[in-house]
């Protein structure tokens, strides 16, 4: 099992934690994470996009002019397509774009995610992130103490509001539950930082 350093929120190392082999040293698929991170995208597109057909438009109901003798190419309705403010062919209509994945696939791609972080040396354990009140500093000192510069996921092992709440207003900085986890944003992240208390959740729920 690959061993990593604790760390307390003044950066200090206070031990040390064995991670999972099963999950941490696994060698990364990156076809698979590909595959998951293209679905959830995917599953978070609304498809709000939306046109009316000339069916739908208001107006045309009277033909503009006679069929013949006019001199003009006969016309059926104003909201044809062809006309100003007419329809639009083969408008665009709300759609749901998500799909589903295999699970075992799924699962395939968090432990690649983690063993990714892993072999970059991108994982933080952090001792424990007590919070007496909301405040954001606290978190931002304590990032910038164990070595956190840019993007982060902080993950939680249960949902904690001051943590959550005090971390959200920090640029690049995202927190997740290990319920809730995705491969997207551990990818996503720079550093994956884990609260040692979630480190046991993880192995419980992805071995």
């Amino acid at each position: 099992m690959p061993s990593i350093a604790v760390l307390d929120i003044a950066g200090k190392e206070v031990g040390s934690i064995e991670l999972p082999d099963s999950i941490f040293s696994i060698t990364p698929n990156n076809s698979v994470m590909h595959d998951v991170v293209v679905n959830h995208l995917a599953n978070m597109r609304q498809g709000t996009q939306s046109a009316l057909t000339r069916s739908e438009v208001s107006g045309g109901g009277r033909k503009p002019w006679r069929q013949k003798g006019t001199g003009h190419a006969r016309q059926g309705s104003i909201r044809a397509p062809q006309w100003r403010h007419g329809g639009v062919v083969f408008a665009p209509k709300p759609r749901d774009y998500s799909y589903s994945v295999n699970k075992k696939v799924r699962r395939l791609a968090m432990k690649s995610a983690f063993s990714s972080k892993m072999l970059s040396s991108d994982i933080i354990v952090l001792d424990s992130l007590q919070m007496e009140e909301y405040k954001t500093k606290t978190v931002a000192n304590a990032l910038s103490a164990i070595g956190v510069e840019k993007k982060a996921l902080i993950v939680l092992p249960e949902l904690d509001d001051k943590i959550i709440k005090s971390a959200r207003n920090l640029k690049g900085i995202k927190t997740s539950q290990v319920n809730t986890l995705n491969v997207y944003d551990i990818l996503n992240a720079n550093k994956l930082v884990i609260l040692k208390d979630a480190v046991a959740k993880i192995e419980e729920v992805y071995a």
